[in-house]
């Protein structure tokens, strides 16, 4: 039979044969505490009972699961030989009747890729946390299932644990004669049960809601992290937006929460930012802040607890047949989840956080080789796994975003509550939305889902403005190009799109008082190669012209040379923080698309960042700013650049508002662009006491951040990370600690570095991202030469060997990307032709990231002429 990778094809076939009842699901998780026992992996034992109809009597079908033993087999009463049944992967099952009831006793393993059940020890106390994690289809890692999203099922989970240990899973759960037994949930899909066990700080609260029919609705609600955590964990916060977020979804989806109780987790080295199990959301621990952070981060925290909370509806109530449509989930909750924030939170300029944050990654990844319409082309789930990807969250939110401007949001909500109300429990395709939007909009949604959903690739929109003898406007028009026109990349299929667009287009002019502010506005719908906006005729002569001012597309926006060279001389001046941040994000696109020198574009950071008032947007400057530095600049401007950076970083280090969160990011910045002795000498004062920056107090994380520098310039060696360990003897300052150690600049470093995570798979999935985040130091492109004939040789290997989530993280992460030269990437070219039958995804990871590097030497060659 066929290994771990199941087909579309497959599970089509299958849903088309079965249907699930309900799962029982028995756990003991009592191993998870003790010492190891035999060579093996540490194992728990996992007894499923399924229940499933068969439409066609006689015929053969399969169960998924990966567990290193499966003691025994039950199929409607008759047993089974496990070794003719189990191939590691699959149970095959013979002679179906019309109802079966198959029962699977196995030794499941724990998890330290953060895939399946994870298994944590905490170094701080020994205390160990367990955890499950399973999308797309890891929970056959856990029980014997149906992995696949439209056999859906009730599930009872029932779990023995350690003593003193409280368990949690969907449903609400009770403890009687030493096993924890849970109330049977709704129809779910497999990939969104969860189970999370151990001996964590637990608080809770409550939610009610009284709706105009009188009845009344009461969630309990529960936040937990682990104990070493319990001091800096502000629950009330996580309550505060949660409660938030359920009376916005409440007021605009009609349909009142269906999975009974609330709780979310923050769990330790997980692999993604959140999962939107029903009735126990799980977080990484990350978002519970050990150190002082800006309100960038509690805005990103709550607008991951919104997107998870608006996938209880958008996923979970209602989920897609297949990967394919994973943008019915992803898509509505990144755009839901900005959406909640600003319509319920204290974070009212989440808009401007998605245009400059969320849309940066949309618009890399619609460039890449590997882009893909939002309703994507799914084949397996190894190409699943890859599609959790920017174009399925943020271009998909952006979309939508579009897609409001042009029903209207009355339409589109109206839209979502029939589409939750006929489909609840659920699976869809992507013709069952549209249906309900047509009837709301009255508008055909075919030819903007053909537009928008199935092709791939991002517009530029350009203003054209001709002006008449008086210096007035006599026409405007804007000129879309189609993604493969010049300077963009083409999509891999199809013919480039040109899409319809419901943009408004912003005139900009100085004020007597010197300020760059918007003087006209006009909606216009641009469909074709050029749309002219009448509404503009006529009005005094701008100096920046805005497409898509407001950010009410998605596309990238260009510049005329008029409003470019306003830009250049008065960006920071602009009044309006939203449109400040969309020419912000344009400039870094036409950078990346060798359109402005890199050079350039950090010179417009240096002189204006300083003003930026929108922390995020700042931030993400400095992030912008940093990767022109490594990848885009010209080579020989590098070391006077980042000279120029780092002078600029700490100017504004110290003219910042003493304790201010504009202060912390600047030292935050200065750390990671610091590299002369001056510099280094600073970093290690404000450690040591002996520098101060008024204002500035260097708590456990910022002396983190300042130690990572000084290791990867020699300046603090193992004795000074053992000590700072000894200091904050924690899993954060162990994962810490291990970048740190991995930044070294010395020859033995990277080796052991490169063995640890290339040749071993002893370190957890935590310690794999630290360590390869310290082994690639952009100071350190010589000593990391040779490690780019060596990546090539090892990452097939590394692919079959290692799981899918650590696969990722070492092939993305240890690209020789640092040897940015000509013969680089030739090397890639060369792997990829003697490789055309290699796994296409891990194909796919490589093609991405030569594409990166060769916009980097495009970026570059500019900046040289």
């Amino acid at each position: 039979m066929p290994g771990e990778n199941l087909t579309r094809d497959e599970a089509r076939e299958r849903a088309a044969l079965l249907s699930v009842d309900g799962y029982e699901v028995s756990l003991d998780l009592r191993s998870a505490v003790g010492e190891e026992t035999g060579d093996g992996p540490r194992t728990f034992r996992s007894v499923t009972t399924i229940r499933f109809r068969c439409n066609e009597p006689g015929a053969s079908s399969f169960a998924d699961l990966i567990a290193p033993s499966v003691t025994s087999v039950s199929l409607n009463g008759r047993d089974l030989d496990p070794g003719q049944v189990f191939d590691g992967s699959r149970l095959l099952l013979e002679d179906l009747a019309a109802e079966n009831e198959l029962v699977v006793d196995a030794r499941c393993a724990y998890s330290r890729t953060g895939e399946g059940m994870h298994r944590f020890v905490d170094p701080e106390d020994g205390e160990v946390y367990l955890y499950t994690q399973y999308e797309p289809a890891d929970s056959r890692r856990v029980f014997a299932n149906f992995e696949q999203p439209d056999l859906k099922a009730p599930f009872r989970f029932e779990v023995r644990a350690p003593e003193g240990w409280t368990v949690w899973s969907n449903g609400v759960g009770e403890r009687t004669d030493g096993v924890w037994r849970f109330a049977e949930t709704k129809a779910i899909s497999t990939y969104i049960t969860c189970v999370v066990a151990g001996p964590y700080h637990y608080v809770t609260d409550s939610y009610s809601r009284t709706f105009p029919d009188g009845t009344t609705l009461e969630i309990p609600l529960g936040a937990l992290c682990r104990k070493g955590l319990a001091p800096y964990f502000d629950s009330d916060d996580v309550f505060l937006v949660t409660k938030q977020g359920l009376d916005f979804f409440h007021d605009h989806v009609d349909y009142p929460y269906p999975f009974g109780k609330y709780d979310q987790a923050f769990v330790p080295e997980y692999n993604l930012g959140a999962m939107e199990n029903p009735g126990l959301v799980t977080f990484r621990e990350e978002y519970i802040f050990r150190g002082r952070v800006t309100k960038a981060s509690y805005e990103g925290r709550a607008n991951v607890i919104l997107h998870e909370m608006a996938h209880m509806w958008f996923g979970d109530l209602v989920t897609m047949e297949w990967w394919d449509d994973l943008w019915l989930k992803e898509s509505f909750a990144d755009f839901m989840g900005a959406f909640a924030l600003v319509g319920a939170t204290r974070f009212q300029d989440g808009w401007i956080t998605f245009a400059n944050r969320r849309k940066a990654w949309a618009y890399r990844a619609d460039q890449l080789p590997s882009t893909h319409p939002i309703t994507a082309d799914i084949r397996d789930l190894q190409d699943a796994k890859l599609n959790f990807d920017g174009i399925t969250y943020a271009k998909g939110a952006s979309v939508l975003k579009q897609l409001v401007a042009y029903v209207g949001q009355d339409a589109f909500l109206e839209g979502a509550r029939r589409y939750f109300k006929r489909h609840a429990y659920g699976n869809t395709r992507l013709g069952d939305l549209l249906s309900v939007l047509e009837e709301t909009s009255g508008r055909d949604m075919g030819g903007w889902a053909r537009s928008w959903l199935q092709t791939a690739g991002v517009n530029s929109l350009t203003p054209q403005v001709l002006l008449d003898a008086d210096g007035r406007v006599d026409e405007l028009a804007v000129v879309q190009e189609a993604a493969g026109s010049a300077h963009q990349s083409a999509p891999p299929t199809g013919t480039p799109e040109l899409r319809p667009h419901r943009v408004a287009v912003g005139l900009y002019r100085r004020t007597p008082e010197g300020s760059l502010e918007r003087y006209a506005r006009a909606e216009v719908d641009v469909d074709g190669a050029r749309t002219v906006v009448g509404e503009l005729a006529g009005a005094e002569a701008p100096e920046l012209v805005l497409v898509n001012d407001d950010d009410l597309t998605y596309c990238k926006i260009r510049f005329d040379e008029t409003s470019l060279a306003a830009l250049r001389e008065h960006l920071g001046t602009m009044t309006d923080p939203l449109a400040r941040a969309l020419c912000w994000s344009a400039l870094w696109n036409m950078t990346r698309d060798a359109l402005l020198p890199a050079r350039e574009f950090v010179e417009i950071v240096l002189r204006f960042s300083g003003r930026e008032s929108d922390i995020g947007v700042l931030q993400m400057l400095h992030a912008w700013a940093n990767s022109a530095l490594v990848h885009y600049v010209a080579p020989g401007w590098r070391e006077t650049g980042g000279r120029l950076v780092a002078e600029g970083a700490l100017r504004e280090l110290r003219a910042a508002e003493p304790g201010s969160e504009h202060q912390l990011a600047w030292a935050r910045f200065f750390a990671t662009v610091a590299s002369s002795p001056e510099d280094l000498r600073l970093l290690r004062g404000l450690l040591e006491g002996t520098e101060k920056v008024d204002g500035l107090e260097v708590d456990q994380e910022l002396r983190w951040a300042f130690l990572e520098p000084l290791a990867a310039h020699g300046v603090a060696d193992e004795a000074v990370l053992a000590a700072e360990l000894a200091r904050d003897d924690t899993a954060s300052g162990k994962r810490h600690q291990v970048r740190c150690l991995a930044a070294r600049p010395s020859e033995a470093v990277k080796a052991q570095a490169w063995a640890q995570v290339v040749e071993s798979d002893a370190l957890s999935n935590a310690l794999v991202e630290a360590t390869i985040a310290g082994f690639t130091q952009a100071s350190q492109r010589e000593l990391l030469a040779p490690y780019a004939e060596r990546y090539f040789a090892a990452i097939e290997r590394v692919w079959e060997e290692r799981s899918i989530q650590i696969g990722m993280d070492v092939v993305r992460g240890l690209f020789p990307s640092l040897q940015d030269s000509p013969a680089t990437l030739e090397a890639t070219d060369a792997w990829l032709a003697a490789h055309e039958g290699a796994a296409p995804a891990l194909r796919r990871l490589v093609l991405e990231a030569r594409d990166d590097l060769a916009r980097a030497l495009r970026a570059q060659a500019l900046a040289n002429d």
